[in-house]
Parts: structure tokens; C-alpha cells; sequence
């Protein structure tokens, strides 16, 4: 055999072994592909977490659509991306690209554009929560989802709790009998206190971008969490109060609520604040023979007439959000009803929204 030849085959061999290292390298654990996701934006801070995702190989970014020089300067400085990976606007992103999904991180206002350009390509999308800022934008995204048969899901951090799953699971085993309260508290020190940054608060704190201010941000999420709970059924009922306690740092929106939700035989309240000591997210719920706490993502407090406890979590299913939509795209698991449907986030929508105008007008918006 010819040195020649020899070379030729160690050329061959070498180019196999990189080619199953690759393939390797964007495959999952469980044997499916890694997504390959777009990102619209990057005004939104949670556009963090899945930056954190791809650096740690659970998820490829195909691209990035953004226009603002100084916001890609700085992300392709803390994290080390290329200049190939930004393109100027989504359609661009998407023609040259040709993702799995859309993960957008924009302002609420602008989720129905990202849903307009992804939904005739059929690629689906997931955005942060909450859906859109008004129930015309919402119920134009679910037309779009109908028509392009494309997945909108929506992602919020209390979705991936273990504590929030269980509940879940313990009310409709009939742990604590049918569910008579619910209360949800929400919030911290304030947006800007806990430093978000000028790009996030820009939008944040804008009442048509972000549709108001803690009524919104926070609002949303135990307008989900009871959504699931009562399976996708819209209370009855919808009254609010909001406070302006810091005008001066937030002069155009509320940054604090607390909104009543009235169900046929339960009752629902959530605390919304940018006015609180500490961060806070958790859940009570209130059963006809005992009581559930969520106190965060881990710890959960059961009560009853004879004792009260912490009792072990088990972990969920899902723990964050890209191996959610993975099963979904695929069609491992249907996602008609869960905390990110697009059939509980049009409910949220009409909550938030109607939580915006009983705080304004005074009075109980009957749904």
C-alpha cells in the first residue's frame, strides 16, 4: 500500500470520528437532537437563562435578531458569541437560519409581531410570560396558532417548580380535598432596585409595552398557577386595587396589586408588589380538609387538623423550559392544558386585563 493511500484513509478516519463527535455533541441525553432556537431580542434579562442553556450545551442557538449595537456588544462580550450568530430582524434570522423555534425576549407588546412573522414559516414559538398585554393580541396569536398549526407556548419561572407540580398533583388525588382558596404571592424590592437593566426597565415600566406595571409582571403568575388549578376555567369574576407607593421611580405604572378572583365555589387572591423586603414567589392553597404551601421551588408545608409539616418534593417532570418544548415539538407530550398552554394563557390575559380596568373604573368586571 502507498504512503499515499495510507494518508487518504487516516484523512477518511479522522473526518469519520469528527463527524460522530459532532452528531454526539448536538444530541440530547435522551437520543433527540438538541433545538436549534432563535432568539427575538435581547431587552428582556431573562434572555440570561438561555444564554446559561447554550453555553452549557442543553441548547444551539441558530441566531439572533436584534438591532441595538450597544445590547449585542455586551452579550457577545459576556458570553463569547460570534458576530455570525446576529442578524438585524427576525426575518432575516429565520431565512437564513431556519430554526426549530422562537424563543422571544421582547417587550410584551411585541409577542403578536414575533408570532405574525414565525407563524406562516410554521415554526413555533415560546415567550415569556405573560402572553400579550391585551386580549386582542392574544386572541389574534391563538388565530395565528389555529390557522399555521404552530405551537405558542409561554414560559414562566414558577412552571418549573417542583412545589408548584406537586400541589398540582396532590389536589386532584384528593390530598386536601376540592380547593376553596387559593393565594399567591409575588414580587421584590422593585425592578429597578434589584438591578434590571436600563434596556429591561425601559419596557418594564412602560403601561402599553408591558401593559401596566406589578399588576402585570407579577400578577401574571397566580393568574396561571389558578388557571391550571381550576382546569382552564375563567373565574367568574375580576376585582382590583392597585398602589402607586414609588411615583418617582415609576411614574407611569402601578408597582403594586392585589387582585380577587371569584370562581363558583373558590376564591383567589394574588398579591402582586415591586414593594416588598424580599423576593417572593409562592402558593397556599386552601382544600375543603387540609392546606397547601409552596413556599419557593422546594420546600412544601402540608397542614390538616392534626398535623403540620414539610413534606418531601419530588422532582418534576420538567425543570426548565427547552426540554419542555422539546417534547412538545416532537410530540412526546400534549400541552393543551398545562401552565404554559396557549388555552390557560389566553385566561390569564382576560384576568390581567380585566384586573386593569376594575383598578382603574373602581368596580368588579364580571368575565
Amino acid at each position: 500500500m502507498k504512503i499515499s493511500d495510507l494518508s487518504n484513509i487516516r484523512y477518511l478516519l479522522c473526518k469519520f470520528f469528527a463527524m460522530i463527535l459532532f452528531s454526539a455533541s448536538v444530541t440530547a441525553v435522551s437520543g433527540q437532537k438538541i433545538l436549534r432556537v432563535g432568539v427575538a431580542g435581547l431587552t428582556h434579562d431573562h434572555v440570561h437563562n438561555v444564554m446559561h442553556q447554550f453555553k452549557s450545551g442543553e441548547v444551539i442557538i441558530a441566531g439572533i435578531a436584534e438591532s441595538d449595537p450597544q445590547l449585542i456588544s455586551r452579550y457577545k462580550k459576556s458570553y463569547q458569541l460570534p458576530d455570525s450568530l446576529f442578524y438585524k430582524d427576525l426575518p432575516s434570522l429565520i431565512a437564513h437560519t431556519h430554526p426549530d423555534a422562537v424563543l422571544a425576549y421582547n417587550a410584551i407588546s411585541e409577542h403578536l409581531g414575533v408570532v405574525e412573522i414565525c407563524a406562516p414559516k410554521g415554526i413555533s414559538v415560546m415567550v415569556e410570560k405573560p402572553l400579550a398585554t391585551t386580549v386582542k393580541d392574544a386572541n389574534r396569536i391563538a388565530a395565528l396558532a389555529q390557522q399555521y398549526h404552530i405551537h405558542v407556548l409561554v414560559n414562566y419561572e414558577t412552571t418549573w417548580y417542583d412545589t408548584n407540580q406537586q400541589i398540582y398533583e396532590m389536589v386532584n388525588s384528593g390530598a386536601i380535598g376540592a380547593p376553596r382558596k387559593m393565594i399567591v404571592h409575588d414580587g421584590h424590592e422593585g425592578p429597578k432596585e434589584i438591578g434590571c437593566s436600563p434596556d429591561f426597565l425601559n419596557w418594564l415600566t412602560d403601561p402599553v409595552k408591558n401593559g401596566g406595571g406589578a399588576i402585570r409582571d407579577f400578577g401574571c403568575y397566580g393568574a396561571n398557577l389558578m388557571t391550571w388549578l381550576m382546569k382552564n376555567k375563567a373565574p367568574v369574576s375580576v376585582t382590583a386595587i392597585t398602589h402607586h407607593i414609588k411615583p418617582n421611580v415609576y411614574p407611569k405604572v402601578d408597582d403594586d396589586a392585589t387582585i380577587l378572583l371569584e370562581y363558583p365555589d373558590a376564591t383567589g387572591i394574588i398579591e402582586a408588589s415591586w414593594n416588598w423586603p424580599f423576593s417572593i414567589k409562592d402558593w397556599e392553597v386552601f382544600g375543603v380538609s387540609g392546606y397547601l404551601h409552596a413556599l419557593n421551588d422546594k420546600v412544601l408545608l402540608e397542614r390538616t387538623k392534626k398535623s403540620y409539616d414539610s413534606i418531601p418534593v419530588h422532582p418534576a417532570t420538567y425543570r426548565d423550559n427547552i426540554t419542555y418544548l422539546q417534547d412538545v415539538l416532537s410530540g412526546k407530550i400534549n400541552s393543551d392544558d398545562d401552565l404554559s398552554s396557549l388555552s390557560n394563557n389566553l385566561i390569564v390575559v382576560r384576568i390581567l386585563e380585566a384586573a386593569s380596568r376594575s383598578a382603574k373604573e373602581g368596580r368588579r368586571i364580571a368575565l
